[in-house]
């Protein structure tokens, strides 16, 4: 058995239940029962059995991406909706200990990984390698070569990372906060982390958020990973990690990765807050939602994240966060922004709202 031991880091935070995703959980597989092994981890360490790294070529459709853009015409409107929401679904490229963003040019030095979107990320991506190379995994293929990822959810009983589901969900709404006619299109390039990998129970992350779901139910979201999700069918573990939404219009990074993003202020009701003066630029808000199917009743009492650094008898995911790179065609996002955005439309995870839709694998 080949093993990696990654010290334990932080995950945690608020996302709002985001209920109108378009993949259906109902009929997913999945046997139900119990879990009562022990688990693996000990101390502040998790160890990872790279041997039981997910084989992704299992886990794509068509097997390594798209490598054109996958767009056809429709004649389904997009209907009106409270808030501007434009999504898609991406599925898994690979798992890997590396992060370009704040380990780049050095592969192997992060903790473990989850990848989506561009099959081209490694340790050595920069902001025009995803726009210009590499296939897409992402509905609508190669009109979006971003590369999306979180800290992988690991087994610690067997230290066996999981594999997501098929897809997961990618949000661009206009959200609860800033009127949708202010939202501007997210620019080329920006990169940054939402939430914390050294979060713990004492300093958790704030920016991600775990749920239960289950077929005709979910739990509330919580700022650790609950222990006792429903197994069986339609079963499945929810990790949600949301992203300031306030640009500064300048700076497409910062040295924190953070700081050159901000959230609303003077929020008293829906719709109703404003951007900072300091990040004047409103975006979309982005958020991830990660779901690992729950084939048997509280056995995510034994899941953590592979960045989570603390005490393995402290409830897991304090070190939750997400890392983002764009790299969408700006004139496709121009066209979501305008018309899933800012004209209040539910364009659900495939339609662009010109008569468009975005290719389902």
């Amino acid at each position: 058995m080949t093993t990696r031991t990654v010290t334990l880091d932080r995950l945690l935070s608020c996302l709002a239940f985001a209920a109108a995703t378009s993949i259906s959980i109902s009929g997913c597989g999945g046997s139900g029962g119990s879990s009562d092994e022990t688990p693996a981890a000990t101390g502040s360490t998790v160890v990872i059995n790279t041997s039981l790294i997910p084989d992704v070529t299992k886990l794509q459709s068509p097997l390594g991406g798209w490598a054109v853009d996958m767009l056809e015409l429709t004649d389904e409107v997009a209907p009106a909706s409270d808030i501007g929401a434009f999504r898609t679904g991406c599925q898994v490229t690979r798992f890997a200990f590396d992060d370009p963003i704040i380990y780049p040019g050095q592969p192997g030095k992060s903790h473990l990984h989850t990848f989506f979107g561009n099959t081209g990320i490694d340790a050595y991506s920069t902001s025009t390698s995803l726009s210009t190379t590499g296939n897409s995994t992402c509905r609508g293929g190669t009109i979006n070569r971003s590369s999306y990822w979180v800290p992988s959810m690991i087994d610690t009983r067997t230290g066996a990372p999981l594999a997501p589901m098929f897809e997961s969900n990618f949000y661009y709404k206009t959200g609860y906060a800033l009127p949708p006619e202010v939202i501007s299109e997210v620019p080329l390039g920006l990169r940054m982390i939402s939430g914390d990998s050294k979060g713990n129970p004492s300093a958790p992350s704030s920016m991600a958020m775990y749920s239960c779901v289950w077929s005709g139910g979910n739990s509330n979201w919580t700022t650790s990973i609950p222990t006792d999700c429903p197994g069986g069918t339609g079963s499945w573990l929810i990790m949600g990690v949301d992203f300031p939404q306030c640009w500064d219009g300048v700076n497409l990074d910062s040295p924190d990765h953070k700081s050159h993003m901000a959230n609303p202020v003077n929020v008293k009701a829906n719709n109703t807050g404003n951007c900072p003066s300091t990040h004047p630029v409103a975006l979309p808000q982005i958020a991830y939602q990660i779901l690992y199917q729950v084939k048997v009743t509280g056995e995510t009492k034994y899941w953590r994240l592979s960045s989570d650094n603390y005490d393995v008898t402290q409830p897991a995911g304090y070190s939750g966060h997400g890392d983002y790179m764009m790299a969408w065609k700006p004139e496709i996002v121009k066209i979501w922004t305008q018309k899933c955005d800012r004209e209040q439309k539910d364009c659900h995870s495939h339609l662009l709202g010109d008569g468009r839709k975005m290719v389902i694998p």
